[in-house]
């Protein structure tokens, strides 16, 4: 495979290890990434975890505003296939039908379930007892190219945003370089998706974040997990935000929920629809994260049931 010429196509963390198998094993010979974006107050441009591969590795760069428009590096670009994970927009077909192997993608979902940008956090939201990677090939629409191959993941109870993206990303890596010579030699399965089972994994937006007691237990914590470390679930107390990164839950009956109804010198409990919330780790408004007993020691813990959750 060492001589086999790719264009890769990827933005975050979660792409660079699939990178950096493709710089073990193959040719990479242009890197398609986002363009720099402006982070902090003093607004300094920052390149994308693929870039700052790639640019170690000495390889060439390219980051088109809008790919839709601006394209003709990349077809001036001698290339085999192409290699997508994680890029982060929607790719023509005029670049779909570049390569004589096509443009593959590294899923993070059990394909058809959950296309689009947030399948692990909509994986642990949802209280799935697994999920995976599907490497694909990629047509027009989102997702919704013929699956190559697929490998399952059991979700651990311990599992959040962070652990699950760090191992996904590392199974999508190997998993992709095992199949590559399969796509090589034309030997790969070719599966369609079935239509009747398909679903979407859209992006977190801010009112996303916001917690419900009004809810079941279950699926808060699945919430609070499904959200921690980034962007981090929350809720108003007094007005202000609180970020709840870790918590547990127990059942109990006859409940009115978004309550403070435990407080003492280690514990917090709010209650939900079945049961108490106990609060493990937060991230108080303008303050840093902490646990739930440094938080209990720097406030009057009598008068925080007088408060209201928004």
């Amino acid at each position: 495979m060492k001589d086999l010429k790719v264009i890769f196509m990827g933005t975050p963390d979660f792409a660079v290890p699939v990178l950096e198998e493709l710089i073990k094993n193959t040719k990479v010979v242009l890197v398609v990434t986002q363009p720099d974006k402006e982070v902090g107050r003093k607004r300094n441009l920052e390149a994308s975890p693929v870039k700052e591969l790639a640019l170690k590795n000495n390889i060439l760069v390219f980051q088109p505003e809008k790919i839709r428009n601006d394209y003709e590096t990349i077809l001036k670009t001698p290339a085999d296939i192409i290699i997508t994970c994680a890029y982060g927009q929607i790719i023509p077909p005029v670049i779909l039908n570049y390569p004589s192997l096509g443009c593959i993608n590294v899923h993070a979902s059990l394909l058809p379930k959950y296309r689009g940008g947030a399948p692990i956090h909509h994986a642990l939201i949802n209280g799935d007892d697994k999920t995976g990677i599907t490497i694909m090939y990629m047509d027009e629409g989102m997702d919704s190219g013929d699956i190559i191959t697929q490998e399952e993941y059991l979700i651990k109870n311990t599992d959040n945003v962070l652990t699950l993206h760090e191992t996904l990303a590392k199974m999508g890596a190997k998993l992709l370089i095992n199949t590559l010579p399969s796509i090589i030699n034309k030997t790969n399965k070719r599966i369609k998706q079935n239509e009747n089972l398909v679903s979407y994994a859209k992006i977190i937006k801010r009112e996303d974040e916001r917690i419900d007691f009004n809810l079941p237990g279950i699926v808060i914590i699945n919430k609070i997990r499904g959200l921690n470390p980034w962007p981090v679930a929350n809720f108003l107390l007094n007005n202000l935000e609180y970020k709840v990164l870790e918590a547990r839950f127990l059942p109990k009956d006859n409940q009115i929920p978004g309550k403070i109804v435990v407080v003492n010198k280690n514990e917090l409990g709010i209650s939900c629809q079945d049961g108490i919330i106990y609060l493990e780790k937060i991230k108080p408004f303008g303050k840093k994260v902490m646990t739930i007993k440094d938080y209990l020691n720097g406030v009057k813990k009598e008068e925080l049931k007088e408060y209201k959750i928004n």
